[in-house]
């Protein structure tokens, strides 16, 4: 099992930035990739961005390229996703996510974390 505990959200003007972090307990040692997705009231889930955890490979959602950094510290088991030039679009709860394998759904997801961009 891995427990996944997201902070960093909050209100923000356009174009400002918020770091998020998702700290991971447990079975640390068995992740292999985190990722950061995000979902508004009546909309899917959506991918964000993830990190193989073991080789550093990034993946980024077309829409956040340029503007969004995924990085990770192995030391604290922590992901970082900081978001820049943030959009009114870009409101929504963001949630971590971690798994043990390399493909497929997460197993495992935080609790989410608020972020609330004003025009």
């Amino acid at each position: 099992q891995v427990q996944l505990v997201e902070s960093g959200g909050g209100l923000v003007q356009a174009g400002g930035s918020l770091r998020l972090s998702c700290a991971a307990s447990g079975r640390t040692g068995s992740i292999n990739r985190m990722g950061w997705f995000r979902q508004t009231p009546g909309k899917e889930r959506e991918f964000v961005s993830r990190i193989t955890w073991r080789t550093g490979y990034i993946v980024y959602a077309d829409s956040m390229k340029g503007r969004f950094t995924i990085s990770r510290d192995s030391a604290k088991n922590t992901v970082y996703l900081q978001m820049n030039s943030l959009k009114p679009e870009d409101t929504a709860v963001y949630y971590c996510a971690a798994d043990f394998r390399v493909i497929g759904p997460y197993d495992y997801w935080g609790q989410g974390t608020q972020v609330s961009v004003s025009s």
